[in-house]
């Protein structure tokens, strides 16, 4: 137990440097699930990292990709290779060092906590790996595109709604009848969505960087040009959207806790924020990326605090 308690503080302060939102939804998670929400976090945001070094070339990200792969799943040895460490961020450069601890880490968790980390993980690489794909080679003059509605919500479903499926197993096992007032099914349901709409919000927010660099997430939007048409093509996306963060918001209201459903529900009342302000932008302001206040996000908590 020594071992595992100074792993997860080594892991609380490596959090704090590559996202500080999620440190503070962590800590107010009960103890049966804080542990292992975090290392889950700091293992998907270590194969974010080598998925989006886009100074690395497509097949090395993808090579070590699944070398980290093969090591969650199976325990097999993993160091973050010096090509890589010389591109991140120093928050991320610190991340990627300590993956030989975390992986240590994760042995040292129950079979259906490992099993959970395993499971989600395994979802969002395969999410990360069709990514790389279907856009790695994309460019202004190789422009890429997903093809239906279909692929899109996979896609958020494997990177995003794979959380929401962990973050509902793993509350149940931890917390049992405490966790929730609803049947798991239908958590797991709502957990999903909440998931998705998260990273439907990224998706559309990112949007215009995304088209510079010929990355055409939206089906059927490539040929669009007129600024009209680019923004009326997100309308459906953006009611998709708010229609999971909805079921976000039945899912926060049924859980038991006090500071689980703020944990939960802020990220939530940010996504509507954000929905909102995307919905009033005109293309130049969403060129500009579309932001949230400091006193957007200081109304928000006080929002969930009171949720």
């Amino acid at each position: 137990m020594a071992q595992t308690f100074s792993q997860s503080q080594a892991g609380t302060t490596i959090l704090k440097g590559v996202s500080r939102s999620f440190y503070l939804s962590l800590r107010l998670l009960p103890a049966s699930m804080r542990d292992t929400a975090g290392l889950a976090y700091l293992l998907a945001r270590s194969s974010d990292t080598i998925a989006d070094t886009a100074e690395l070339a497509v097949e090395d990200r993808l090579h070590c990709l699944d070398a980290f792969h093969r090591a969650v799943l199976h325990g097999e040895s993993f160091a973050a290779p010096n090509e890589l460490l010389e591109k991140c961020t120093p928050g991320e450069t610190i991340l990627m060092q300590n993956a030989p601890e975390n992986l240590s880490w994760l042995a040292t968790l129950s079979n259906a906590e490992r099993g959970l980390v395993h499971e989600v993980i395994n979802e969002i690489i395969s999410g990360q790996r069709l990514d790389l794909l279907r856009f790695g080679h994309a460019s202004q003059d190789c422009r890429m595109v997903i093809e239906d509605d279909a692929t899109l919500i996979d896609y958020c479903q494997r990177v995003a709604g794979s959380v929401g499926v962990f973050w509902t197993k793993l509350g149940f096992l931890g917390e049992g009848e405490k966790f929730s007032t609803e049947d798991t099914e239908s958590m797991v349901r709502w957990g999903q969505h909440f998931g998705c709409a998260l990273q439907l919000v990224n998706i559309l927010r990112d949007r215009p960087e995304d088209l510079r660099n010929g990355r055409h997430y939206l089906p059927g939007t490539a040929h669009l040009t007129d600024e009209h048409a680019l923004l009326h093509a997100q309308d459906r996306w953006l009611t998709q959207a708010r229609t999971w963060v909805d079921e976000g918001l039945h899912y926060a209201s049924a859980l038991r806790g006090k500071r689980l459903r703020c944990a939960t529900v802020l990220p939530a009342l940010l996504a509507i924020e954000t929905i909102e302000k995307m919905q009033d932008a005109t293309w130049i302001q969403m060129q500009q990326r579309v932001k949230i206040s400091r006193s957007d996000v200081f109304r928000c908590l006080a929002e969930a605090m009171l949720f």
